[in-house]
């Protein structure tokens, strides 16, 4: 018995069965819930998951196969060419630093009785009159005496001039720190902490201690002192806001050249992925289907008009009529070049489709009939269409008239 589906229509039909035998779950999208439930009648199963296009599938393997090519290996930096020294004045009266601090301290929190302030006063003058005949030693001695009996910012201010006079300024910083822990505005704390910063050759902290100084009590040789050290720190923050600009700028161009490295391997990422993707989708994207195949169904008029034939074809007279139904056909029937996937026209049909070729479903004379098909001059099988789809029941033959003479005029 031939069968009554041509060849054309049953490669069609292989087509989307090996397509949906690669990619079952295309079954579970609702558009194609009628002919789920026909798989499953018929004791199969399809897997759960959520149909991918070709081209997401693609970018997802993508995503897991390509690797984006590395990155140019960062040339080396070069080394900046050193800055010349700055040139300052002065440099010969800098110091060494001292680093003996086995100093006296106090106790801060002390509170003197009067015969202990009175005691410590008496050795504050002993101090003074020792430092203006030149014995600095004697001096600290006697203020070190005078801070254990009633500690003050100024008993530590003095005892670090007399420090500078040793010359040992770390030893007047740390006296100098303490006075202005008891009192933050004491003048000859600024001054002589400033001094001591100059002799270890720290111009900025010495110009700013100074300008400190004689902003709270003006004194004459603070002030002279402040003039000696503001050219160098001067120079010195010239330099540093120089030296600022030229890392900014640095990091600048790094930052571009960086973006522009990150641009170049990102290109070169999605020209890959671009590659994959055609190579594993090409044209039509769904494992050689026409995209517009599954645009059509993502229209409910539509996906539910091709349902309707698909369950009963006869119900395709219903858009014989409806342009937008058979427009899309025939947009399908043309991609597929005359007898496509779906398709319609005169030559080889479509899934579904209609005219002189037939269809899948179909209708039209000495088409494949469809499946189900259109009773006409085709059918799956017979003229009928679906196997048990009742036929059509022959109409009777009409006898012809008998003419009876009963002699009447």
């Amino acid at each position: 018995m031939a069968c009554p589906i041509n060849p054309e229509e049953i490669a069609k039909l292989k087509m989307f069965i090996q397509f949906a035998s690669a990619q079952p779950q295309i079954l579970n999208m609702p558009q194609l819930e009628f002919f789920k439930k026909f798989v499953e009648q018929l004791g199969g199963k399809v897997p759960e998951g959520d149909f991918q296009f070709a081209s997401a599938k693609a970018e997802a393997k993508a995503e897991q196969t390509f690797t984006p090519p590395p990155s140019a290996p960062e040339e080396p930096k070069e080394e900046s060419e050193p800055e010349s020294d700055i040139e300052l004045d002065l440099l010969d009266t800098v110091i060494a630093p001292d680093n003996d601090e086995n100093q006296e301290m106090g106790d801060d929190a002390k509170e003197a009785t009067e015969e202990q302030i009175d005691q410590a006063s008496e050795l504050r003058g002993k101090a003074a009159k020792a430092y203006s005949d030149g014995d600095f030693e004697g001096a600290v001695n006697c203020y070190t005496e005078a801070i254990m009996l009633n500690p003050t910012a100024l008993f530590y201010a003095k005892r670090g001039q007399a420090f500078l006079k040793l010359s040992k300024p770390n030893a007047a910083i740390r006296d100098c720190d303490r006075a202005l822990k008891l009192n933050p505005d004491s003048a000859s704390a600024f001054k002589f902490r400033g001094r001591a910063n100059r002799l270890l050759g720290n111009w900025e902290a010495a110009a700013k201690d100074l300008r400190q100084a004689c902003k709270l009590d003006y004194d004459d040789e603070a002030d002279e002192w402040l003039k000696e050290v503001t050219p160098n720190a001067k120079k010195i923050e010239q330099h540093k806001i120089k030296q600022e600009r030229k890392k900014a700028e640095k990091e600048l161009q790094e930052r571009k050249e960086r973006v522009r490295k990150a641009q170049e391997a990102n290109k070169r990422a999605a020209e890959e992925n671009k590659k994959h993707a055609e190579e594993e989708g090409g044209d039509f994207g769904m494992g050689g289907l026409p995209p517009d195949f599954m645009e059509a169904f993502s229209d409910p008029e539509v996906a539910a008009a091709l349902q309707d034939v698909m369950t009963n074809p006869a119900n395709i007279m219903k858009y014989q009529n409806n342009p937008k139904v058979m427009n899309l056909l025939k947009k399908f029937a043309g991609a597929a070049g005359g007898g496509g996937f779906p398709g319609m026209g005169a030559g080889g049909g479509g899934f579904p489709g209609m005219g002189a070729g037939g269809g899948f479903p179909g209708m039209g004379a000495g088409g494949m009939g469809g499946f189900p098909g259109f009773p006409g001059a085709g059918g799956f099988p017979g003229a009928g269409g679906f196997p048990g789809a009742p036929e059509e029941p022959p109409k009777p033959e009409s006898k012809p008239k008998q003419h009876f003479d009963d002699g009447l005029d």
